[in-house]
């Protein structure tokens, strides 16, 4: 495949690179509408009764093989990529939180929200085989392919509205209770997906050629929108955020808290909405549903891949010919004109990508005034390895936080089942956010993980 893809994701790797979006902020007392997205719960916890957000940026990259060590000392990046047995494992991300507005009204709260995603990811890939398709080289001079893994490589843009209610069940000064949903309504943009399931085969190397011969497997190839015309072009992506109307999901959740009350505050006005607490507690499921997309030129057929000695090819499937290519379309001419594909010609129908549906729980403790500790799990529901299925990583995340108010200081630190172990640091200045869940070890230690979010709301009354 064209080598500037894989540069892209190192290149990315090297600048913005993790997976949890707004890491540590999300479980803060002035969370607020950030708070909202992770629980919407959270929204009836505003600290003003009204809240705008202005915009909120995340951008994310995670990986199971490089190190900021190795970026930095290291210029052969490709053959560390691919260096191993285990399979290869990348993820990038962004999130655009767009404009939006949330109201309080005494136990009730309300809240409209936008937001635009996209995302890049490479799973579970051969070492082998992505050693021969991007760097056209092997390790051994014969080597012998058997997974069963989905190898995957699929990007995707949408975009979303949501709305937002939540109400206290249970409101005096020494617990709260409530509930909360958010109904969002979906804007599939473009996708592009590429899988390679229970692979077999055999990879060669004779003079500067790279061969795969007496393979089998499963082939999904699909694309829609922009991203038809390949992988490695960021305007594929920023120009397809928002297209029409076609997918709805859900969020659930519910919060608990046991109240810290300042008896000198009882009888301000100003501290009428202060989330002050104790303990809170809360978990959500978010992404409940799937969106579908439909464009001119969307394609989505599964093939069965069938690699063999011809009197055309001696040797199987010239490896070298994808060299330049990182467009599916191009992928499947190749593939057929050599006559490897069962079905001979790509198959319009519409995509359906379900959403990665998670359980998260989280709970905040005070445990001095001004000192908070939190933690926080999130738990996917499906397997990241079908083809029609969005991926998302596992993650427990610890943060320790230094809340004055107005200023607010945190450093979150993340198991991430991609990237490993990562801490960062974050902190808050009235509505403006600047913070990463992977700088702290990035700077005193190796981390595959490297990221950066920032954003600013305004609250008032």
């Amino acid at each position: 495949m064209k080598k500037s893809l894989l540069f892209v994701l190192l290149l990315v790797c090297n600048v913005i690179l993790a997976q949890e979006h707004f890491a540590g902020l999300t479980t803060s007392a002035r969370g607020g509408m950030i708070a909202a997205d992770m629980n919407p719960a959270e929204l009836v916890n505003l600290n003003n009764r009204f809240e705008f957000n202005i915009y909120g940026l995340s951008l994310n990259v995670s990986n199971n093989k490089i190190g900021i060590s190795d970026i930095i000392s290291n210029n052969n990046l490709e053959d560390l990529l691919f260096q191993g047995n285990d399979p290869v494992t990348m993820k990038i991300s962004f999130e655009a939180l767009c404009p939006g507005f949330a109201v309080k009204v005494k136990r009730w709260a309300f809240g409209v929200s936008t937001k635009a995603s996209g995302k890049l990811d490479v799973l579970n890939v051969n070492p082998n085989l992505g050693e021969a398709i991007f760097n056209n080289s092997l390790s051994n001079s014969v080597i012998q392919l058997n997974s069963n893994d989905n190898q995957k490589l699929t990007g995707i843009v949408w975009g979303e509205v949501g709305l937002t209610a939540a109400r206290s069940i249970i409101d005096n000064k020494k617990n709260k209770l409530s509930i909360g949903a958010t109904f969002k309504i979906l804007f599939p943009g473009a996708y592009s997906n590429i899988g390679l399931q229970n692979s077999a085969g055999t990879i060669s190397q004779i003079g500067n050629n790279i061969y795969l011969n007496n393979f089998s497997s499963n082939l999904n190839i699909a694309y829609s929108g922009s991203l038809a015309n390949g992988f490695s072009t960021f305007n594929d992506y920023s120009k397809s955020v928002f297209g029409n109307i076609n997918g709805f999901v859900g969020d659930i959740g519910a919060n608990y808290q046991i109240k810290s009350f300042d008896e000198e505050d009882k009888d301000k006005k100003s501290n009428k909405y202060k989330n002050k607490y104790k303990l809170s507690a809360g978990f959500s499921i978010k992404n409940i549903g799937n969106m579908t997309f439909e464009d001119e030129n969307n394609y989505n057929t599964d093939y069965s891949l069938q690699i063999q000695s011809t009197p055309q090819n001696p040797n199987g499937l010239n490896l070298n010919q994808f060299e330049n290519i990182d467009n599916p379309q191009d992928i499947e001419t190749i593939l057929a004109n050599n006559g490897y594909l069962y079905t001979q010609s790509p198959i319009k129908k519409t995509i359906s990508v379900q959403m990665p549906t998670t359980f998260s729980a989280y709970v905040d403790v005070k445990l001095i005034p001004k000192v908070y500790l939190s933690g926080f799990i999130q738990q996917k529901f499906n397997n990241g390895q079908d083809n029609d299925q969005m991926a998302i990583a596992n993650i427990i995340t610890v943060t320790p936080r230094l809340n004055l108010g107005f200023f607010e200081i945190y450093s979150p630190w993340t198991r991430n089942e991609v990237s490993g172990t990562n801490g960062g640091l974050g902190f808050r200045l009235g509505g403006f956010y600047l913070g990463s869940s992977s700088i702290a070890t990035a700077i005193i230690n190796d981390t595959k993980q490297v990221d950066i979010y920032t954003g600013f709301r305004w609250a008032f009354l």
